[in-house]
């Protein structure tokens, strides 16, 4: 997925722990911990808020775009058929 969560990098500059984010976001810790390493498919804005207000950041600081590697492009003869069939 192009969007990457900074989270562990935010937590570690502000030498806070992910169970004392949860305890101050009132997120589970299980919740926080999936969008940490990533595995969260959503987030809702007011959980985004919350996260920023406790590590005093905006959403780019824990949200950021890295674009997929474009995949090989096949080779111009490999889809056309033989014009002798």
């Amino acid at each position: 997925m192009p969007i990457a969560v900074k989270l562990d990098d935010l937590l570690h500059d502000r030498r806070m722990t992910l169970t004392e984010l949860a305890d101050r976001v009132g997120m589970t810790l299980a919740n926080l911990s999936i969008l940490k390493t990533g595995k969260a498919r959503a987030i809702r804005f007011s959980t985004l808020d919350a996260i920023c207000e406790a590590l005093g950041c905006q959403p780019g600081d824990i949200l950021c775009f890295e674009p997929e590697p474009a995949a090989r492009e096949r080779p111009a003869t490999a889809g056309k058929r033989s014009a002798n069939r």
